[in-house]
């Protein structure tokens, strides 16, 4: 036992003492100040792995509880069972593991009065680490636990934060793989980093950008920013020149020619590399915290992980873009069969998109039905070259042939699986039913008539009108505007009629920049064929 005096001077040295932050979290729970005062005393030399103590103190079971509720991160508690109560320290045990879910911290169990708490009963009912009679407990012995408990500690966290790293990384690649575009995934990367190396609290970084290296010749400070967070949140497609100083260019610089990711004390750039052959460059600045072998054993594997993600991207944007092409090249190829100079299947393609956002489409249906729009008059593929490119009214037979350009395109179409293929057949063949039921080619009236339908037989002969014809000149956009109030609820659904005619400039002015001007029509071999396209 101290004495009194002792203990006054050991609590003016320790409200000397300045804990450090990362110092080991020790809790001594004991109604006896003495015990507090004697155990402090003896570890307070004690360094493992290169790390001192932080004594917490309390004096009762509740005490403590509220201890642990602000300080979770508490490596170690020095625990008396007999304080409020007989069984004070034994319910403060299961309230640790039971209710708040610790089950790392380590509890060495230090009694006075083993008779309340025999030894064999005690270690197989609670969740302990360790028993010890406080009459038992000498300096050394007291030492030799502490380091133990602490050791056990060290390696449960680093298998803990293996764990938490683990599951981000499993988490945050497959959120990467549901990305459709760049810039959004290059946006989604830098968020899951700083989520992933958040492990202690720390933010990783505050201001962030990526870049992509095109397939180009282009230099590194013309190379344009992809996506960016804080201070480069709107720096967005602005060159590397105009955004970042000397400092940072040179980073990159070396980042490039050295092939790898470089950590510095305030910033780190990490290398996306990729079998395209588009390599990406991740820079994050901030303040880094101090990372061991786990946290770059982490970020490696989740960059390994989001570079094949990207590589997945790009085949997808190159598959996608691909198909794309497919479908605007059979479009036009439909149109080039006539002489005319024509953009007409652009035009309605992207007229078709605008109507599917003043409706209210999101980018995806939009995007569909652009794309299901550009494939309207395919069929015409079927239809004789002269009767495309005559002048003068058609017969009435020839009307008939003309007529079935509707259900060659939807017979073409719809055999196909895709959703966007059917979509363009169900377009392909009812662009010209009417509203009021005679149009053709199966007289459906209002609601029967498919929504897209409707919208591609609004755009189509919005901009059927307001060009010119081998059988027509173009029509002023106020003929146009006339004709369509008339035809409203006739030929043409009143209510996107409605919407055509309230926003009638913008779809006038996005009809002028597919002009046809400057546009040379793709060439056709002598006999008609598709032999000489040049697409």
């Amino acid at each position: 036992m101290i004495s009194k005096s002792q203990h006054i001077l050991y609590a003016q040295e320790r409200e000397k003492s300045k804990p450090s932050s990362s110092a080991w979290r020790v809790l001594i729970v004991d109604d006896e100040p003495d015990v507090h005062a004697v155990t402090e005393l003896a570890l307070e030399d004690l360094v493992f792995a290169g790390r001192g103590i932080e004594f917490g103190h309390t004096y009762t079971a509740r005490e403590a509880r509220e201890y642990l509720e602000q300080y979770p991160d508490t490596a170690l508690i020095l625990l008396d069972v007999v304080m409020e109560s007989d069984q004070a320290g034994l319910e403060l045990v299961e309230i640790i593991r039971n209710e708040f879910r610790n089950d790392l911290v380590r509890i060495i169990l230090r009694t006075g009065q083993p008779g309340q708490a025999p030894e064999r009963e005690v270690i197989l009912r609670y969740d302990i680490n360790d028993y010890r009679e406080k009459t038992d407990l000498t300096s050394l012995k007291l030492f030799s636990s502490v380091v133990s408990a602490l050791r056990n500690y060290r390696d449960l966290m680093v298998i803990e934060k293996n764990r938490i790293g683990l599951e981000k990384i499993i988490r945050s690649s497959g959120s990467l793989y549901n990305i459709g575009s760049l810039e959004t995934f290059i946006s989604g990367v830098l968020t899951q980093l700083e989520a992933l190396l958040n492990l202690g609290g720390h933010t990783f970084y505050s201001h962030a950008f990526g870049v992509l290296k095109d397939d180009s010749d282009t230099s590194i400070e013309q190379q344009r920013i992809i996506a960016g967070t804080g201070n480069y949140a709107s720096s967005t497609n602005q060159s590397l020149k105009d955004v970042v100083d000397d400092q940072v260019m040179a980073r990159i610089k070396k980042a490039r020619s050295d092939s790898g990711s470089i950590f510095y004390s305030d910033a780190c750039l990490i290398e996306l590399s990729n079998a395209e052959g588009r390599d990406g460059l991740l820079y994050i600045e901030g303040k880094l915290p101090q990372l061991d072998d786990i946290d770059h054993n982490l970020v490696e594997v989740f960059i390994s992980n989001a570079a094949i993600a990207m590589g997945n991207l790009f085949l997808t944007q190159e598959i996608e873009f691909t198909q794309k092409e497919v479908l605007y090249t059979l479009g036009e190829f439909a149109e080039c069969r006539s002489q005319e100079v024509s953009r007409h299947v652009a035009r309605v393609s992207k007229l078709t998109g605008l109507m599917g956002r003043k409706l209210g489409f999101d980018s995806d249906d939009c995007e569909l039905l652009q794309l299901a729009a550009a494939m309207h008059d395919i069929g015409k593929i079927a239809i004789p070259s002269e009767l495309l490119e005559k002048p003068g009214p058609l017969s009435d037979e020839e009307w008939q042939i003309m007529q079935d350009h509707c259900r060659y395109g939807h017979s073409l179409l719809s055999r196909a699986k895709r959703p966007l293929l059917k979509l363009a057949a169900i377009i392909a063949q009812q662009h010209h039913e009417w509203w009021d039921g005679t149009g053709y080619p199966q007289g459906l009236k209002g609601d029967e008539i498919h929504l897209y339908g409707r919208i591609v037989a609004i755009t189509d002969v919005f901009d059927a009108l307001g060009n010119a014809r081998v059988y027509k000149e173009a029509w002023s956009l106020e003929r146009i505007v006339d004709y369509f109030k008339q035809q409203r609820g006739k030929q043409f659904d009143p209510e996107l009629t409605d919407l055509l005619l309230e926003n009638i400039e913008e779809f006038a002015s996005l009809r002028e920049i597919y002009s046809d001007e400057n546009y040379q029509r793709p060439q056709l071999a002598d006999d008609g064929s598709s032999a000489a396209l040049d697409l």
